[in-house]
């Protein structure tokens, strides 16, 4: 479980928590913000729009609806697909969450994995 959240078995991000983060890391960077997102639910969500849509110093683009060359999330779910997750069923879904987790550490340890998935989308990242 989350903590802070609460313990209603609800996990995910709801579009108020992304309000809240990109309003802390509008505070903290002091400038404008570009975003740019895939169609998952919660980005989408009407009232994330319509807050999104008052605020002068933030701009949502959003990828087109698959786009695995754009999104270097995909390589990632790739990779745990491929690996991790691969020939594999679960009877409950904690062994699961157990073993994204452990091939999340695993990626998550190993930068030229991670680099790897940057790089098949041809884009980079260029220090401030």
């Amino acid at each position: 479980m989350h903590r802070g959240r609460p313990s209603d078995g609800h996990k995910s991000f709801a579009w108020t928590d992304y309000r809240d983060l990109l309003t802390a890391a509008h505070h903290q960077l002091g400038g404008p913000i570009v975003v740019v997102r895939d169609h998952l639910n919660v980005h989408t969500a009407v009232d994330l729009r319509e807050w999104a849509a008052d605020r002068g110093w933030l701009t949502i683009s959003y990828l087109p609806p698959y786009v695995p060359d754009l999104d270097p999330v995909e390589g990632i779910w790739s990779l745990l697909w491929c690996g991790w997750l691969s020939n594999v069923a679960f009877a409950t879904p904690e062994p699961l969450v157990l073993r994204v987790r452990r091939g999340l550490r695993h990626i998550r340890c190993r930068s030229e994995l991670i680099d790897g998935c940057l790089a098949e989308t041809g884009l980079t990242v260029r220090p401030a």
